[in-house]
């Protein structure tokens, strides 16, 4: 039981540095979007951490360690290419700045820190299946059992999702006469965030996958935490209040029109 309290201290050091040199960064290249690339990495700093250091089931770890890394650095990835390499800082932290005035420097830190924190909190849907060490009884799939195994498929639908659904509006992006449109190709037609859709549901195959382990109810902490801060904080409202600055009529019948989360299929503009 003492590692469920050592790890995640342990982890949070290594977030606390790690988000600490990054605000660094932000402020000479004047990009706080590298919170972002932050975020990716942090959960595969916690997810190999978890892996390496627990004395759970050894099935159990690699799996955890596999989709935690791969979800991680794909993320961290992409958000480093599309919004840090050779590019201006994204309209969402422009407008922090422009509220938070001269103190925007020590807001950031702030928020950087707090994305180290939030991490290690959702990381426990991690945590406690990493640190069983009972064999599955009955059948197993690779050494998991069936309720593991069907939250390895989901969690796989759900990274194939996001990485098709960022590298579609990366393509759209990429071409210059789409410029200032809405991108409604592709998931996108169904869905105004389905990057964020599919996010939420590898959270919701690893809370399921921890289900199977001893005080696995604890992991649904971690799609309740991403479920709110999609919906009310740092998800949703703030893209769609960048995206309505920027796009303007555009984005507001694609409003009325497509699903804000869940995929569906798009009703016609009544007004």
């Amino acid at each position: 039981m003492s590692q469920f309290f050592s790890l995640p201290l342990i982890g949070l050091v290594l977030l606390v540095v790690m988000m600490v040199v990054l605000w660094g960064i932000s402020l000479k290249i004047r990009n706080a979007a590298v919170v972002d690339v932050g975020w990716g990495s942090a959960m595969v700093v916690l997810g190999l951490l978890y892996a390496v250091m627990s004395d759970g089931y050894l099935p159990r770890r690699v799996a955890l360690a596999a989709m935690t890394t791969a979800w991680g650095l794909r993320l961290a990835g992409y958000l480093f290419f599309t919004r840090i390499w050779g590019q201006p800082e994204e309209g969402r932290y422009k407008q922090l700045r422009e509220e938070w005035g001269p103190n925007a420097d020590k807001k950031l830190l702030g928020f950087f820190l707090m994305q180290a924190t939030v991490a290690v909190v959702m990381s426990v849907v991690v945590l406690v299946p990493a640190l069983n060490g009972a064999v599955p009884a009955g059948a197993t799939v690779a050494g998991l059992s069936l309720l593991e195994a069907g939250a390895v498929v989901v969690w796989f639908i759900g990274f194939i999702g996001e990485w098709a659904a960022d590298n579609q509006l990366k393509r759209f992006k990429s071409a210059p006469a789409n410029q200032g449109k809405v991108c409604t190709r592709g998931l996108w037609h169904y869905s105004r965030h389905p990057n964020y859709f599919f996010e939420w549901l590898m959270w919701v195959a690893l809370a399921v996958f921890a289900l199977a382990s001893p005080w696995g109810w604890l992991g649904l902490i971690s799609p309740i935490i991403i479920t709110f801060f999609l919906f009310r904080v740092t998800g949703i409202p703030a893209t769609e209040e960048q995206a309505v600055r920027s796009k303007g009529d555009a984005y507001r019948r694609y409003q009325r029109t497509t699903s804000a989360f869940f995929p569906w299929f798009p009703k016609e503009d009544a007004a």
